[in-house]
């Protein structure tokens, strides 16, 4: 190779003199190039950006997750098919029907019930709006949630109904930035509860997920599902007494927080919530062992929740790793598409290249002969035009990946799309440029060489 450099180096030096003593022409005929690269870099980065993105939030869902949800009532919906719907008597999501997958489903290899509500959580006069979320132990491998201190629930914290809570990175921030929070109390809805563990703060975003159930996790207070039902919320219990007495109120007595606790529901506000929502959980987290599990099993559930539910369908099904594969692959064909509109403005500057220099050998026709004359071969002259011509694309490569990298950052802080330049994405299109300029511009330097130096000579 540096043989080859030495012995054409006087060759390579005309092509270098010739492009500098051009350049305007050399940048106007390096623009396709530049742009072609810039644009190559551009769709890769937003390409694998929209990969990486996928796969965190196929983490956060959790691989071979089923979502079950319920399906709350309208009340406004009036239909003589819906008035029929509504004489049958379904409990809704319950932890019965937890118990039943568990037991029924061979697939299963974690289950999770989960019920959540906003409200406030306080502590030294302090007050932030947060979510409560009962759910079991399983729910923290469902959807990967490491944590950074603490442990999780033991079996009699979460048998028993304890006042305990794991939170997320935003509570711990807003409440426990200069202290350790394992330990400490919080209160939400005006009970305290004992913080034990601190997930991992994450900051991948699942918009478009957030209805079925799926959402970050910084703002979450985590409870035992036993503590939510004995010391929040057991809409069952609502429900089976609306389902039972004809009377015109119900009066529920239960300890709350460790003092006597008194809810009191009149019939029409009951009949009006128990219509909206009569379900025990807000969701039930199915995980099955193997991903070709997923369909088959959600085929059973269905089946089975429909039966427990006396043909009430008062539930719906959603397995948000499918969703998301169609996601990758909607994507996927956008990334090829735009990647190969990227490639056509290579081709078009590899074009771009090959017509200047045509135009640059019929005008240099004199030199061309003159240098024949004195001695040089075809094979000086190939060298001398392939050299400017690949000098042009190398060139015009370099500050395409240049531009290509800031194109990439512009789009990520501008249109909030999540892009990652690698360098596997730069070596490939500086190397289409540099390959544009040895195919386009061999025919041109193959051309002048061939041409009779006496005929070049007399050439006007």
């Amino acid at each position: 190779m540096f043989k080859f450099i030495f012995r054409y180096f006087h060759d390579i030096e005309i092509a270098v003199e010739s492009i500098i003593s051009n350049k305007l022409k050399s940048m106007l005929t390096a623009l396709g190039i530049i742009f072609g690269v810039a644009a190559v870099i551009a769709m890769l980065a937003i390409g694998k950006g929209a990969k990486q993105e996928i796969m965190e939030q196929m983490k956060m869902v959790g691989v071979n997750n089923i979502l079950i949800n319920p399906i709350i009532q309208d009340n406004s919906s009036s239909s003589e098919e819906g008035e029929k719907q509504t004489k049958k008597f379904s409990r809704g999501l319950s932890m019965l029907d937890v118990e039943a997958i568990r037991e029924v489903l061979p697939s299963v290899k974690r289950i999770s019930p989960e019920i959540s509500f906003n409200s406030t959580a306080m502590m030294n006069g302090v007050k932030y709006t947060a979510k409560l979320v009962g759910v079991s132990n399983d729910y923290f491998h469902l959807y990967n949630l490491p944590l950074v201190s603490g442990s999780f629930f033991n079996a009699y914290q979460e048998e028993n109904g304890i006042q305990v809570c794991i939170i997320g990175a935003n509570i711990r921030s807003k409440f426990f930035s200069k202290v350790d929070p394992i330990g400490q109390y919080i209160k939400f809805n005006g009970i305290w509860l004992k913080v034990i563990g601190v997930l991992q703060k994450t900051t991948v975003s699942l918009t478009g997920f957030e209805e079925k159930g799926v959402n970050v996790y910084n703002d979450n207070i985590y409870i035992p599902i036993q503590t939510m039902l004995l010391r929040y919320q057991n809409r069952a219990l609502v429900n089976t007494k609306l389902a039972s007495e004809a009377s015109s109120s119900v009066m529920v007595m239960g300890g709350m927080g460790g003092g006597m606790g008194r809810i009191v529901v009149s019939s029409s506000d009951a009949s009006s919530d128990a219509e909206t929502n009569y379900n025990q959980l807000d969701r039930i987290v199915v995980q099955v062992t193997e991903t070709e599990q997923l369909n088959p099993s959600t085929e059973i559930l269905s089946r089975m929740l429909t039966r427990r539910h006396t043909g009430v369908k008062d539930f719906e099904i959603t397995v948000p790793e499918l969703l998301l594969k169609q996601q990758q692959r909607t994507k996927d064909i956008f990334n090829i598409v735009l990647g190969a509109i990227a490639s056509i403005s290579l081709v078009v500057g590899g074009i771009g290249i090959m017509n200047i220099m045509f135009a640059s050998v019929m005008e240099r026709i004199k030199e061309i002969g003159t240098r024949m004359a004195i001695g040089a071969k075809k094979m000086d002259i190939v060298v001398q035009f392939l050299s400017e011509a690949v000098l042009i694309s190398v060139s015009g490569g370099f500050i395409g990946i240049f531009f290509g990298v800031i194109m990439a950052k512009l789009i990520e802080q501008l249109a909030g799309i999540m892009t990652i330049v690698s360098f596997i994405s730069v070596f490939i299109a500086f190397g289409v440029s540099a390959a544009v300029g040895i195919i386009f511009g061999y025919s041109p330097a193959k051309r002048a060489s061939e041409r009779d130096p006496i005929e070049s000579l007399r050439y006007e």
